[in-house]
């Protein structure tokens, strides 16, 4: 746990919650030094229902701060930075973003140098502590981006990537959830056309593809190779496998990922 430290969420939606409920799961930060923030117009029963704290006030939740989360839209982030650059300290405050669009250096136009700034993309999985969390800085050896990776490897896995990389781990690491969960679903709706009543589908998929990702985590092997293992000559799985690619199923997930890719720059 990160003791007595305290941390700032500007952005109370679904991946700024995620991660306040993931740092309370995992014990990284007390529910009582979490605060998250969000605008007048939307309500903070359910934050405080969590006994975090929760304002509309942005730089009330800077003030006794040592982490800062940025955890906004991109279409919101800059009128955030402008509002609240004054209130942030170089010296006290290490930043933390999940704003997809916006790097480092576009970070420092609006609030100045000199600020610890990390990025982050994480997924919702981060709320039960199963995120993947691509991380990235200026300077990736620096210790606080080692201090970032040690709080992310308890919310899930977390790997040091690149900055140039953040756009390519927005798709494949956030909205990659959205994508297996979209198989899972269809898996589950095959399983109901074949006998299954709806929730012993979803149950039978979602831990076939638990155990699926899990083997490849432990085993450390290519996907192939664990597929081998179950297709036999002439066998069901291979049948299955050859209808699903006769009909695009990996060159539909390849140009899903790469479509999501291309449309990064549009939501600058």
């Amino acid at each position: 746990m990160q003791k007595d430290k305290k941390i700032a969420i500007l952005g109370g939606g679904n991946i700024g919650l995620s991660i306040a409920k993931g740092f309370i799961k995992a014990k990284i930060f007390k529910a009582e030094n979490i605060i998250v923030t969000r605008i007048p117009s939307q309500p903070l029963d359910d934050i405080l229902a969590l006994d975090m704290n929760a304002t509309h006030n942005n730089e009330e939740a800077l003030s006794d701060a040592d982490f800062v989360v940025f955890a906004v839209q991109p279409r919101q982030v800059n009128n955030l930075l402008k509002n609240i650059k004054s209130a942030l300290n170089p010296d006290k405050h290490l930043i933390i973003s999940v704003v997809s669009a916006m790097s480092v250096e576009d970070i420092e136009k609006i609030i100045g140098e000199g600020f610890r700034i990390v990025r982050i993309m994480p997924n919702t999985a981060i709320a039960i502590c199963e995120s993947m969390t691509c991380i990235a800085a200026k300077d990736i050896t620096s210790d606080y981006i080692l201090e970032i990776k040690e709080i992310f490897d308890k919310v899930g896995s977390s790997l040091i990537i690149e900055e140039k990389l953040m756009a390519s781990a927005t798709v494949l690491a956030s909205c990659g959830t959205a994508f297996f969960l979209r198989f899972i679903r269809a898996a589950s709706q095959g399983g109901i056309q074949v006998g299954f009543h709806a929730e012993e589908a979803q149950l039978i998929a979602s831990q076939v593809a638990k155990g699926a990702a899990a083997l490849l985590l432990v085993n450390g092997l290519h996907p192939e190779q664990e597929i081998d293992k179950v297709t036999t000559p002439m066998g069901l799985t291979i049948k299955g496998l050859n209808e699903m690619e006769h009909n695009g199923l990996s060159s539909s997930i390849i140009k899903g990922i790469v479509h999501s890719f291309n449309e990064m720059d549009k939501i600058k």
